[in-house]
């Protein structure tokens, strides 16, 4: 049997009976670490043990380390059967050489008992004095990265162990706590004599003295951050309430469909222009409008905001198998084709004039033109060359001087869109996006009318009094300058 003990967050009182006869009695005895304050006791007790502290300078990772251990253990334990590894604190708590060990256990048939203690946790809330009833978030150090901040609950951040680790930990809570707000120092909880409690401010964090690996911080619920998402939704949420927004509260999927075009337009605006202000700005308005839109949903209990990330979420994992399953795309040009693979089977797409039809005609026309030229390629029905797409332009231009000639309205406004179609042919084909080439050449038409205005106003005219002509001169003189 493997006996997993306990030995407190370090004070002397704090070690169970139970744990104290049983590491009297145990013929061989493993702790993880003998950098504990209770280490000193087992040896006042005359407790003779074995450690794994060389394991934290022979292996690059804590993962290896904790590995290596509980491997370890399993190997000592088909030696000599009944084997004692006693860890800091409680085994259950923070301890992820436990975790492995149990999970080898399990695996492998391995009788196990644990023998529980207090932990550093229980001691640092008796430090504290808070109670965790109100909410109390329990995060490791080294798991920063994969955790969701939130000042709704106290938070406690353990295994501070060294001045790195201690900045590394500042850095990430700044991205949601203010640099200022106030944060609990705690070292050496429940331990008599060595135990300190300290209000500082979270940029003070890697600047104290005694950072050890008894160090862990508390941040309390309500701290001053950031607003986070739930913020966002508690918005929404008051102002379609009653007593909410007049406004907000008459809006609809259909009413709002206009609002969601113009902000993503203003996000591609940022974009053009390189304001990351303004852009940061923009994509919040976007987000606001999927916000609205998820809250009418819930409203009508058709969908909500949980059913909207979820369905991104399952989504993205769907389309990318080869990042998250076992499909295997190497190159940009894999992954679409992996990509439409997998979204003509979710959207029960049978032929290739399905595909044409799923194009969303809402789309601006050049924007939809292009994606349905792509699809029709893909298939087989594409120019060899730009040349062939060129032809059809001059083609198309020819009919247009033909339906004009004939009056018809109806027949030239078919014309021209067949002129505009080729056009977008020619775009694909030398890899122009067309929406950017016209949005290009709107703006240099605007500069250069600016300067035959300007020189009008010069020379004392307005654009009315000026013949065509005079206006064509100053536009090929724009046409030299720079913002020709």
């Amino acid at each position: 049997m493997i006996k997993i003990v306990g030995l407190g967050p370090g004070a002397r009182e704090a070690v169970t009976l139970g744990a104290y006869e049983e590491l009297k009695s145990a013929e061989k005895i493993f702790l993880r670490t003998e950098i504990h304050p209770t280490v000193e006791y087992l040896r006042e007790w005359g407790i003779k043990f074995e450690t794994y502290d060389e394991k934290y300078e022979s292996l690059d990772s804590f993962d290896d380390i904790y590995e290596n251990i509980a491997l370890d253990l399993i190997k000592q334990h088909e030696e000599f059967k009944d084997i004692v590894y006693a860890v800091p604190g409680h085994p259950q708590v923070a301890e992820k050489t436990v975790s492995l060990l149990l999970g080898l256990c399990e695996e492998k048939k391995i009788e196990y008992k644990i023998l529980p203690a207090v932990s550093f946790i229980d001691a640092l809330i008796d430090a504290l004095q808070i109670d965790p009833v109100g909410g109390l978030k329990i995060v490791d150090a080294f798991d920063l990265d994969s955790q969701i901040m939130d000042r709704r609950c106290g938070t406690v951040v353990t295994q501070v162990y060294d001045k790195y680790i201690a900045s590394e930990v500042k850095l990430k809570l700044m991205e949601y706590y203010k640099d200022d707000c106030v944060i609990y120092f705690v070292r050496a909880a429940g331990i008599e004599g060595q135990e300190s409690v300290r209000r500082i401010r979270l940029f003070e964090l890697d600047r104290q003295s005694d950072i050890d690996y008894l160090t862990s911080i508390y941040i309390p619920k309500d701290t001053e951050s950031v607003k986070d998402f739930t913020d966002l939704l508690a918005v929404m949420d008051t102002l379609r309430e009653e007593g909410g927004c007049p406004w907000d509260r008459e809006q609809t999927h259909e009413s709002l469909r206009k609002y969601l075009v113009e902000e993503s337009y203003e996000v591609i605006e940022a974009i053009d222009e390189g304001d990351y202000s303004m852009l940061s700005e923009e994509l919040g308005d976007v987000l606001f409008q999927v916000v609205f839109h998820a809250r009418i949903g819930k409203e009508n209990e058709a969908f909500n905001m949980t059913d909207v990330i979820n369905t991104i979420c399952l989504k993205m994992i769907s389309r990318h198998p080869h990042v998250f399953a076992k499909a295997v795309a190497d190159t940009s040009d894999e992954v679409l084709v992996n990509w439409d693979k997998i979204k003509r089977k979710e959207q029960g797409l049978k032929s290739h004039t399905d595909e044409l039809k799923h194009v969303a005609k809402s789309l601006p026309s050049l924007i939809r033109a292009e994606k349905v030229q792509k699809k029709a390629a893909k298939a087989g029905f594409d120019w060899d060359s730009v040349e062939g797409a060129l032809d059809k332009v001059l083609e198309e231009y020819h009919e247009i001087k033909e339906a004009c000639k004939e009056g018809g309205k109806e027949k030239t406004s078919e014309e021209v869109g067949d002129l505009l179609f080729a056009a977008v042919n020619v775009a694909r084909f030398l890899d122009i996006d067309p929406e950017y080439a016209l949005h290009f050449t709107i703006e240099k038409f605007i500069g250069r009318f600016k300067y035959i205005e300007d020189q009008a106003v010069s020379k004392g005219y307005t654009l009315s009094e000026m013949t065509l002509e005079e206006m064509d001169v100053l536009w090929n003189e724009a046409k030299t300058k720079k913002n020709g």
